[in-house]
């Protein structure tokens, strides 16, 4: 099964061309060029460098959120487009759980993950996991023990800190490196933050083709963004208008 695969939550973001249980590749997005400049041509790039035809693939996957509003409706709407034309099925990724999965797929089941992605205005986007001992990128590899949100860092500490305590979790993603500061001041020794952000399109594939397994694929078009945070033009726009009112 060839499974395309698209991350745009970040600027650079990445695709991948994944085989069964097999990466083949994966590529970081040129960040000197937009996204919707990029696309679908850094796809179709990455396919046909393995002479695999868009008509071959049988899958493909996009991260659906949460990110960069811009990045979520250009890349989705680039999944859909390919889904569509090709008559093929799609399965959307949350970029939290993506993350969560790069970590167990080596840690040792009872680990806990806290994934934290940039989220702009000192926030981070952040959901916290424990690994199982379930099939690697299968949905049960991670159990989600906190739900996504968006909120400073203290306060997502501060609100893990009575869950978590002393326990084993390892941080992972650009908002843990921007500020490891913060979970470096906690001072648990248990508590480590991964220095390099993972690319996530071969997670992402490698995710699908387990749902895909299960039958958890979906049309193209009911693909619903996770956006956890209303995106900035809806809140700016909302202000404006109250502001007029006033």
């Amino acid at each position: 099964m060839y499974v395309l695969a698209l991350d745009t939550t970040t600027r650079d973001g990445s695709v991948a061309l994944v085989d069964d249980d097999h990466t083949i590749e994966v590529r970081r997005g040129d960040p000197a060029r937009s996204q919707a400049e990029r696309l679908p041509g850094e796809l179709l790039d990455v396919a046909s460098a393995h002479h695999v035809g868009i008509g071959a693939v049988d899958l493909f996957a996009v991260a659906a959120g949460p990110g960069s509003f811009t990045g979520l409706r250009i890349g989705i709407a680039t999944m859909q487009g390919l889904a569509l034309t090709s008559g093929r099925r799609i399965v959307a990724v949350s970029a939290l759980d993506a993350l969560a999965q790069t970590v167990a797929e080596d840690a040792t089941p009872g680990t806990y993950v806290a994934a934290w992605m940039d989220a702009r205005r000192h926030d981070v986007f952040a959901a916290l996991y424990q690994v199982t001992d379930a099939t690697v990128f299968s949905p049960a590899r991670v159990i989600e023990v906190d739900h996504a949100t968006a909120a400073r860092p203290e306060a997502t500490l501060d609100r893990w800190g009575a869950r978590i305590g002393t326990a084993s979790v390892v941080f992972v993603g650009d908002g843990a490196v921007q500020y490891a500061a913060s979970i470096d001041s906690r001072a648990i020794p248990t508590w480590s933050v991964l220095t390099g952000v993972p690319l996530l399109a071969g997670t992402i594939g490698r995710m699908a083709v387990a749902a895909a397994r299960q039958g958890a694929t979906i049309d193209p078009a009911a693909i619903q963004p996770l956006y956890v945070r209303r995106p900035d033009v809806e809140m700016e726009r909302e202000r404006r208008a109250l502001t007029d009112a006033s």
